[in-house]
């Protein structure tokens, strides 16, 4: 059982690798075998069909993006402060995936109108991210340190709005600076919703 675990977890590397460079449709039961060098039963044999390897793909990236962008984030302290780790972390993550394509992103444009399950779990991992984000806005307003009329769905909107700049500005267009224009534009909209009196910069407990 070890050494299947293994070998389906090797399987999904080369997986993450193509599908990051060539979108989930690019995936398939044949491709995946060529890379990670094995036969095309043996990769069948631990995920059944290309439907079901391009969920598995989705739900990994999340697993690894709750990794690296999440669970760091929540060691912040609750408010501004943990928003702004949220979107540092976040920001971090996709300045990496500059050269080697975000699945949120590129899954967005295969699949917007797609219906079935890989859409529904791309929607439902999307999802569940914008809900640690409206929660962690909601936080800040409940504590007094964002304005107790911030609208947190349309901050949270605006703070992604800005992701997706970022990825066009620096995939598409390579243009030098996009992630500190990220930062400065980030500062500049918590400004905009920041309650009086509450701190202007991140700081540690």
């Amino acid at each position: 059982m070890q050494k299947g675990r293994q070998t389906r977890a090797a399987i999904l590397e080369s997986a993450l690798g193509l599908a990051s460079q060539m979108g989930l449709e690019g995936l398939s039961i044949g491709a995946l075998a060529e890379v990670a060098q094995m036969s095309k039963s043996g990769v069948f044999a631990h995920f059944g069909s290309r439907e079901e390897l391009q969920i598995a793909v989705i739900r990994e990236y999340h697993r690894r993006f709750e990794e690296e962008v999440f669970f760091p984030a929540m060691r912040e302290p609750r408010g501004v402060p943990r928003l702004r780790a949220l979107f540092e972390h976040w920001l971090r993550r996709v300045s990496v995936e500059v050269d080697s394509g975000c699945i949120y992103i590129s899954g967005a444009v295969e699949f917007d109108d797609r219906p079935g399950p890989v859409r529904d779990a791309l929607v439902g991992m999307v999802r569940a991210w914008h809900e640690a984000l409206e929660r962690a806005i909601r936080i800040a307003i409940e504590d007094g340190q964002l304005r107790p009329d911030t609208d947190a769905q349309q901050m949270l909107f605006e703070i992604h709005g800005l992701i997706l700049a970022l990825h066009h500005d620096a995939r598409l267009l390579r243009l030098p600076g996009a992630t500190q224009r990220a930062r400065v534009a980030f500062e500049r909209l918590v400004g905009h919703y920041l309650a009086e009196g509450a701190p202007t910069r991140r700081t540690r407990p």
